[in-house]
């Protein structure tokens, strides 16, 4: 079995930093064997929004953009819940849950599509251990009009 370091790298992704928040508020809190991870929106590597993910789906972002900007939030959150626990093999047990916040107009009905983008990845990295309870829910707006926001809660080491 290979470990979450090595999915990353045959994904060719690399964890970003973990992003300082941007208010009052803390990125993660760990309580117990929990580990709840703030949301995270979609900041590419370089700490800036791309363009194609800012903006409303149904509107200004695509279907398939909107899926990349949730696999960059669920990126986003892993970054988080490394820093939490040090090592994603070691210290995570299991994904239980991941909150997903798209950006949309009323009548986009395809929110858990863009969802997946998240979930699916989450699933790639950590296997087994990836598989999750979720909600999604359409909103109207995101902090930098981002199009999608992925919170996570996570049982650990």
């Amino acid at each position: 079995m290979s470990t979450a370091k090595e999915r990353l790298e045959a994904l060719g992704l690399t964890l970003p930093k973990a992003a300082a928040p941007v208010a009052n508020y803390v990125p993660f809190v760990r309580t117990g064997n929990l580990v709840v991870i703030s949301g995270q929106i979609c900041f590419s590597a370089d700490g800036k929004l791309d363009p194609a993910h800012v903006g409303k789906l149904g509107a200004e972002v695509s279907v398939e953009d909107g899926i990349a900007a949730a696999r960059l939030c669920a990126i986003n959150v892993l970054a988080q819940v490394q820093a939490a626990v040090g090592d994603l093999d070691h210290g995570v047990v299991q994904c239980v849950r991941l909150g997903g916040f798209i950006n949309a107009v009323p009548s986009f009905a395809g929110l858990a599509g863009i969802m997946n983008g998240a979930s699916d990845l989450m699933v790639a990295v950590l296997g087994d251990r990836g598989r999750h309870a979720r909600s999604t829910v359409g909103v109207a707006e995101l902090p930098l009009d981002a199009a999608v926001e992925v919170e996570a809660m996570f049982e650990v080491k």
